[in-house]
């Protein structure tokens, strides 16, 4: 009996709570008619690769050994499915995307018995599913034949023409049950979810639009959790009830996101900020008012809540250099006083980053792209990964590179390396960082049309052909990638040595009349700093006469 090894873990340290974001994008709600999704993966320690199964073959009786994503640690086999699909990262070759973010909920309903852990779900049905509903129903059927081994959970779940939303949790230890329930977002809409249960009330007659477990509202019941009508059932409420924390750090990241693409999300800012006890909650998805581009997507991962309430520009928490970052844990004491730091979606422990970009209308070995960035959004360009690729390019998949084996060849490693040079003087070097992104983003925008006409063309007479292609061009954009941030590291380590700006033309340093480098400029504090200090310390520091 043969026994495969797939599934080993990504993930070398526990996911903790508030840790992910997801953004979901209806197909009438793009600009070009693309489905569209987003996964922050977030942990402190955590280090990444970019993910890659093959498709393939199986004899009967050959099993799968599961690893837990989280922790690797080996939870039990189950049967290997006769035909598996090629996954790259979080795509398979029929456009189907996974992402998913924690939200916990009732601590009693783990079983800790089950076999499948979340990451290990994601992974077997990307390999077994040629749909967004065949993955629902591989995902909730693997849970409710092994176990599902891992605290609450939502899951995007996409493909070329369907973006669904589900929510899952187990019933208990040794139970092999999970409580379940999947919603179809709205082509016209746009959705998102943070670490904070969101559904609430859904139809269970549309069977078209809503998929859920015969027990969803049962197992409530019988534990005196609810007692209403089946049509006033809140998922959200009665299994993972929102708290400050759920509030605050989870749901204001979904408010920021629908907030740039609405007029109507100032009603929601007191729910957001999680101290109004009564407060109006946000809808699970709006229809925004404009339509939303790859490039509105990435951005949108970026945010720090730049322009809102939460902003994290008006007060000394970023230091000297204005970094819209702080430091972990969220929550911190003063005097014994609990007080917390905002949780942004973008955000320095970020393992990975995509955009999920996925058309109907192209040969699906072209249609699939996932923009991948191996680091916090905010600091890396998002190179395209086509989901036919059959390699996972070097950079993404270093081999000796792990959390703590830095490797110059590895990516993730490199995007950290200057992301942590430019974090404590953000507003003195991020500017160079920024240049340095966009212009490789545009890049591969601005190619994106030859090189898929191409491979459009090529697939006409040579599916094989267009893949090799499409994975070649996946793997050089990578290393081109990885390239210009070995430059932008060593420009940036000169260009700010020591606290000064040395001058450059087009990134040349400019020499003195006698062959030296010219003599830096010292910027000193930002006026707003300067004048907080002056504001702190009042005569210390003035000046004599």
């Amino acid at each position: 009996m043969k026994k495969t090894i797939i599934l080993a873990s990504l993930c070398l340290s526990v996911i903790t709570s508030f840790a992910c974001t997801n953004f979901i994008v209806g197909k009438k709600a793009s600009v070009d008619g693309s489905v569209m999704c987003s996964y922050s993966a977030d942990d402190y320690g955590m280090f990444q690769h970019l993910a890659h199964f093959p498709a393939g073959k199986h004899a009967k009786g050959e099993m799968v050994k599961i690893f837990d994503w989280d922790t690797n640690e080996y939870h039990g086999e189950i049967p290997q499915a006769e035909e598996t699909y090629n996954v790259i990262g979080n795509i398979n070759e029929w456009q189907v995307t996974i992402g998913e973010t924690t939200f916990g909920g009732r601590e009693e309903m783990v079983d800790s018995t089950g076999i499948i852990d979340y990451g290990s779900l994601i992974y077997l049905a990307l390999q077994r599913s040629k749909s967004a509903r065949e993955a629902i129903k591989v995902m909730t059927t693997l849970a409710e034949t092994y176990g599902y081994n891992s605290e609450g959970e939502t899951f995007t779940i996409c493909d070329p023409n369907e973006a669904w939303i589900m929510e899952m949790m187990g019933c208990g230890a040794g139970s092999k049950s999970v409580v379940w329930v999947a919603l179809r977002v709205p082509d016209d809409a746009i959705c998102a979810h943070a670490n904070q249960s969101r559904i609430r009330t859904f139809n269970q007659k549309d069977k078209q639009n809503v998929m859920c477990s015969k027990n969803v509202v049962k197992f409530a019941r019988e534990k005196g959790w609810f007692s209403g009508k089946d049509a006033e059932f809140s998922f959200c409420e009665t299994y993972a009830a929102p708290d400050f924390g759920g509030r605050r750090f989870c749901e204001a990241r979904v408010w920021t996101f629908f907030n740039m693409y609405s007029n109507d999300m100032e009603q929601y800012v007191d729910y957001a900020a999680g101290k109004v006890a009564d407060a109006k909650p946000m809808p699970l998805w709006i229809v925004p008012n404009r339509k939303l581009s790859v490039h509105d997507m990435e951005m949108a991962m970026r945010d720090h809540y730049e322009g809102t309430p939460f902003a994290l520009d008006s007060d000394i928490g970023g230091g000297i250099w204005e970094m819209p970052y702080r430091p972990t844990p969220l929550r911190f004491k003063v005097d014994g006083k609990d007080y917390f730091n905002e949780r942004p979606v973008s955000t320095q422990q970020s393992g990975f980053v995509y955009v999920s970009q996925m058309r109907s209308w192209l040969p699906r070995e072209v249609g699939g792209i996932l923009w991948f960035g191996n680091d916090d959004a905010n600091m890396v360009a998002f190179t395209p990964v086509y989901c036919c690729t059959t390699k996972s390019p070097k950079c993404y998949n270093t081999p000796g590179a792990d959390n703590i084996t830095f490797s110059m060849d590895n990516a993730f490693w490199v995007c950290n390396w200057v992301s942590n040079m430019v974090y404590p003087r953000y507003s003195q070097m991020f500017g160079s960082l920024q240049a340095v992104r966009d212009s490789l983003d545009n890049s591969y925008f601005a190619a994106q049309a030859e090189v898929e006409a191409k491979a459009v063309e090529l697939s006409k007479s040579n599916r094989q052909a267009a893949v090799d292609y499409l994975s070649a061009y996946t793997s050089d954009k990578a290393q081109q990638m990885l390239d210009r941030w070995k430059q932008l590291a060593t420009y940036l380590i000169v260009k700010y040595n020591d606290m000064v700006v040395k001058e450059d033309v087009n990134g040349q340093f400019v020499r003195d009349q006698f062959g030296l480098g010219k003599r830096p400029s010292r910027p000193g504090y930002p006026e707003r700093y300067a004048r907080e200090l002056i504001k702190q310390t009042g005569t210390k520091f003035e000046v004599g006469k």
